[in-house]
């Protein structure tokens, strides 16, 4: 990449802390009743529906660990291919055929990890830089509320209060979201991974702690393991400089 994509400004943290409880999670998404009725809110978020809110998308993005398409520790093929186009891509003057080819990529690497606020950042890009503004605009409000949701899961900064995702790569996003350089993660313990800052902030906090538990749900024999996966370092969500 020939340079870094600039910060979009981020939806507003959401008030107070919204921690997963599983229970209330498994109970909302399988009752046919239910506002959060998991097959009615992933049509929603595939048709980019504006009026779904913060509650929808924590049931949303909690709730896809329930589903049988989440498959975190299997290989994806297409997001290794969306990362083979990003690695040619200009991102100062893009040719459109990069563009296309980030778009078919990007999409088809969503049917695996559909919340993938790195993958929702350059398909906003490239909509973008093709002059579909809506579609730029869903894709970046759909990165906002996903970064937004898994933010108030917890506060970070201890073992007892993490922030909860679905995959790894997750993690560094929403880190990279809020511009703070780290260095590499470690396991602590069977669901938490701990990632420090290169350097302390002001109020002396030295790094993040992360709930990465469900990814290991469905093959707890694996736990303890982190797979290395590919990571633009420092990458931040794209702002336009268009008005």
């Amino acid at each position: 990449m020939k340079r870094l994509l600039i910060l979009w400004l981020l939806l507003p943290l959401l008030s107070a802390a919204k921690v997963p409880v599983e229970s209330d999670i498994k109970a909302r998404i399988e009752d046919p009743a239910s506002e959060q009725y998991y097959p009615n809110l992933r049509l929603r978020y595939e048709q980019a529906d504006s009026t779904l809110t913060a509650d929808d998308y924590h049931y949303l993005y909690y709730g896809y660990a329930y589903q049988p398409q989440y498959r975190p520790l299997e290989t994806n093929p297409a997001l290794d291919r969306f990362y083979e186009t990003l690695a040619r891509l200009n991102v100062d003057a893009p040719a459109d055929t990069d563009l296309l080819a980030v778009i078919e990529a990007g999409t088809e690497a969503l049917e695996a990890d559909p919340f993938s606020p790195q993958v929702l950042n350059f398909l906003s890009f490239a909509h973008a830089q093709r002059g579909d503004t809506a579609q730029a605009a869903a894709y970046r409000d759909k990165m906002n509320l996903v970064l937004a949701t898994i933010e108030s899961s917890g506060d970070g900064l201890t073992e007892e209060t993490p922030w909860h995702i679905l995959m790894y790569a997750h993690a560094f996003d929403l880190l990279a979201a809020k511009n703070i350089p780290v260095r590499e993660s470690s396991i602590i313990s069977r669901t938490v991974e701990y990632i420090p800052r290169v350097k302390k902030d002001e109020k002396g906090v030295k790094g993040y702690y992360f709930d990465y538990g469900r990814i290991y749900w469905k093959k707890p024999e694996q736990g303890y393991k982190r797979e290395r996966s590919w990571q633009f370092n420092n990458l931040k969500p794209w702002k336009s400089d268009k008005k």
